[in-house]
């Protein structure tokens, strides 16, 4: 009896293990993908791979962890890790233009995990998780840009616009990637 007790903590806690693994892993992976940037003409905000990691970490973690991995993410912002995509660090980071899109990351990557969990991770459950996932980031991301742009449209203009085709193609490659690994 002892060791059927024993061999259910080791499998328990080999499986919480592999859970915070996987959490720290997608938050390292969001912090990475900030650095891959481009600038955006005439914008404030910087075209970055984040959105793809973001999305991703609903499709592979679920809703709830992919919600604990991109507040883990936000947390080393805070405590002064520079990996945003305009390479702020701490407070700071949460006070500049691009402020609503990073706060945005744990809505959006809980939302589309929760989509895509809700019809058993079917392709087209990823592809509308991952636009609700994007309806997060660029709501949040526009109503905060507006502050310092001094209108919806003109924060419209500059932080979605530019970067829904480059969006629209990150919620391909990471349903791709899941389609891949499931043959």
């Amino acid at each position: 009896m002892d060791s059927m007790l024993a061999q259910s903590l080791r499998r328990l806690d080999t499986r919480v293990a592999v859970r915070v693994l996987r959490i720290i892993m997608f938050a390292a992976a969001t912090a990475l993908s900030a650095r891959l940037v481009a600038l955006v003409p005439n914008s404030p905000v910087p075209l970055s791979m984040q959105v793809l990691v973001v999305v991703l970490s609903g499709f592979v973690l679920g809703g709830r962890d992919a919600l604990a991995a991109q507040l883990l993410y936000l947390q080393a912002i805070l405590m002064g890790a520079p990996y945003t995509a305009t390479g702020m660090a701490g407070p700071a980071a949460f006070a500049g233009p691009t402020a609503g899109y990073l706060v945005s990351f744990p809505l959006a990557a809980m939302l589309a995990g929760l989509v895509c969990d809700r019809w058993n991770r079917a392709a087209w459950a990823r592809v509308a998780g991952g636009a609700v996932a994007l309806v997060a980031i660029y709501g949040l991301g526009t109503l905060w840009l507006a502050g310092f742009t001094g209108s919806l449209s003109k924060a419209f203009a500059l932080g979605v616009v530019p970067f829904i085709g480059a969006d629209v193609l990150k919620i391909a490659i990471a349903t791709a990637l899941l389609s891949v690994r499931k043959r």
